[in-house]
């Protein structure tokens, strides 16, 4: 591979090669790709990262796999553009330049000893994936866990045999709705609040993380909040146009926040009022 750019330059990317690529749906893919630049592979879950397509352009890019694999990076890109659609398309053996990582983390930590919700929407699985992954592998430091997934129908199920997969572990409450669905689906259908009263959580010792469409996160934090969870203890990934990563360009601007470089995890108590301007 080529020679990588030095770790501490933010403004140039390193170089990076696709080695592996699978179809999650049928505009989604996962790249896993290695890279040289070493300080790439040291993410908090919840950060993304600025991948760039030679020639094409340069998108944001949560990562979606292990902290704890620190071989190869991992990302899950929905095919919605001209970039977007360049990064999914990458076959193994290809390369493309990577800036990173960037922005705020799920605060796992804070969550020890606590319940924790998940709450994902459709793509928003992705990056919320990380903390799931440190959640599970750290089992025994946190209280009851559940996740709540929605999506559009049972097609758009996104890691779906990963959901399968944790929900046999036995220690983790798992549901599943979506918006509409055929005769042979026998799952929860409607939004993914209407799960909330299947699973069990303490609301006064509860840490919530919620990534997703959205409207599906501000009426996802205020059922929380009318159960008794903290707005301060609900953590949402905002998602903004995010052209430089650094909190330089604007283009990211939410109030008197840059989602770049402040976000994209803050708490709903920091962003609530925000979400319901919709000049924003």
């Amino acid at each position: 591979m080529a020679e990588p750019v030095a770790v501490g330059d933010p403004m140039l990317p390193k170089v990076a090669e696709v080695v592996a690529r699978r179809r999650e749906l049928a505009d989604t893919w996962t790249i896993e790709l290695v890279t040289e630049a070493q300080g790439l592979l040291a993410f908090r879950p919840g950060q993304f990262n600025m991948l760039y397509a030679f020639g094409v352009g340069e998108a944001a890019i949560s990562v979606s796999g292990d902290p704890a694999g620190a071989d190869r990076l991992i990302h899950t890109i929905r095919d919605v553009g001209k970039v977007s659609a360049a990064l999914a398309g990458l076959k193994p053996g290809a390369r493309l330049g990577v800036r990173g990582p960037f922005g705020s983390a799920w605060p796992v930590e804070a969550a020890v000893g606590q319940d924790v919700v998940v709450m994902a929407g459709g793509l928003g699985l992705a990056p919320l994936r990380p903390a799931l992954y440190r959640l599970l592998a750290e089992r025994q430091r946190f209280g009851r866990i559940a996740l709540l997934y929605g999506t559009r129908s049972p097609s758009d199920i996104l890691y779906a045999k990963e959901l399968a997969r944790w929900r046999a572990q036995l220690d983790l409450q798992l549901e599943v709705t979506v918006d509409h669905a055929g005769t042979d689906w026998h799952g929860h259908v409607g939004v993914v609040t209407s799960l909330l009263p299947r699973v069990v959580f303490d609301p006064a010792r509860t840490v919530a993380l919620l990534c997703g469409p959205e409207v599906m996160m501000r009426f996802g934090a205020l059922a929380l909040q009318d159960l008794g969870v903290a707005p301060g203890a609900i953590h949402l990934s905002l998602e903004r146009h995010m052209k430089c990563a650094l909190g330089h360009c604007g283009r990211c601007q939410f109030g008197s926040q840059f989602v770049c470089k402040d976000g994209p995890v803050a708490s709903f108590a920091k962003v609530g009022r925000l979400l319901t301007i919709k000049e924003l």
